[in-house]
């Protein structure tokens, strides 16, 4: 018999047990959507398929760049046989404050607020826009950023200067 004393168990999101991923013929992936290689959520930047060899396959050639660390992976596969599409996610919160260690309190649509998510970091691109979200904000604009969630990541992606502000 399992012991179950002394764990904890807390759900903090209410998605009905919704997978991180679901199922998509390799044939019909492409360029600009999303892909899973490697256990990473990518996004595709390129596909080519080959044409049907000896054993009836046509293959497809991906070439994805990871939404989060913007790492560049390839992977081949059977136009025929599925593979993992991730439910990618945007959610748009207004930005309360900026802390000294770098993370951002944020504020959804319906005044929740969410305090566990630092700056962007990890690519050129990230750090750019790390920066720009503390300038801008020292700068007192009102700012809205948008965050990217796929397979239990997030990260902010984008931020702009909210509707009316300055």
């Amino acid at each position: 018999m399992a012991e179950t004393a002394g764990h904890d168990v807390h759900f903090e999101s209410a998605d009905a047990g919704a997978s991180l991923t679901y199922p998509q013929q390799a044939g019909t992936v492409r360029k600009n959507g999303f892909l899973v290689i490697k256990g990473r959520p990518c996004k595709v930047a390129d596909v080519s398929t080959s044409k049907t060899g000896k054993h009836g396959h046509a293959k497809c050639h991906f070439v994805a760049i990871d939404i989060f660390t913007g790492k560049k992976y390839e992977d081949l596969t059977p136009s025929s046989h599925n593979c993992d599409i991730p439910h990618v996610n945007r959610q748009e919160y207004t930005l309360l404050d900026v802390s000294e260690d770098g993370y951002l309190s944020l504020m959804d649509e319906g005044g929740n607020t969410k305090d566990d998510l630092g700056l962007p970091k990890g690519t050129d691109d990230a750090e750019k826009l790390a920066d720009q979200i503390k300038k801008d904000f020292d700068d007192g604009k009102e700012l809205v950023v948008t965050v990217l969630k796929a397979m239990g990541e997030e990260m902010v992606s984008a931020v702009k200067a909210a509707a009316g502000s300055g």
